[in-house]
C-alpha cells in the first residue's frame, strides 16, 4: 500500500509548506485583497478600501505592505499629483488563484 502523503512532514517547522501558505494569506484580509485585485486586475487603493467592508485604513495598507514583500502583489506609484498607486497581482499570486478556487467550491459544498 502505497504510504499517504503528508499536508505537514515538519508541522509547523521551517520546511512546511502549508505553514509558508498559510503566513503568506491568512488573517482576516488577504484573500480578500486577492479577490478584488483578481477581479479587476489593476486596482487604487481607494477602490480597495471601498470593496472591502470593514478593513481599516491601518489593515489594508499592512496587508498591502506584506503582500507586495510576500511577492504576492505588485505595487506602482505614478509621479502625478495627486500620486497615483495602482495594484496588481504578480505570477505567483495568479497561481493562486486555482487554489482559492477550490477551497471556495469546498466551502459552497460544505456549508
Amino acid at each position: 500500500m502505497p504510504k499517504k502523503e503528508s499536508l505537514c512532514d515538519s508541522i509547523g517547522g521551517e520546511g512546511c509548506g502549508l505553514k509558508r501558505v498559510i503566513d503568506i494569506v491568512g488573517g482576516k484580509w488577504k484573500i480578500m485583497i486577492l479577490c478584488v485585485i483578481n477581479n479587476n486586475e489593476v486596482v487604487r487603493y481607494g477602490d480597495l478600501k471601498r470593496a472591502i467592508y470593514g478593513i481599516t485604513n491601518t489593515m489594508l495598507s499592512n496587508s498591502l505592505k506584506e503582500m507586495v514583500e510576500d511577492g504576492l502583489v505588485v505595487r506602482e506609484q505614478y509621479d502625478e499629483m495627486p500620486v497615483r498607486v495602482e495594484y496588481s497581482l504578480t505570477d505567483k499570486a495568479k497561481s493562486l488563484i486555482p487554489i482559492l478556487l477550490e477551497l471556495k467550491h469546498w466551502g459552497e459544498v460544505n456549508k
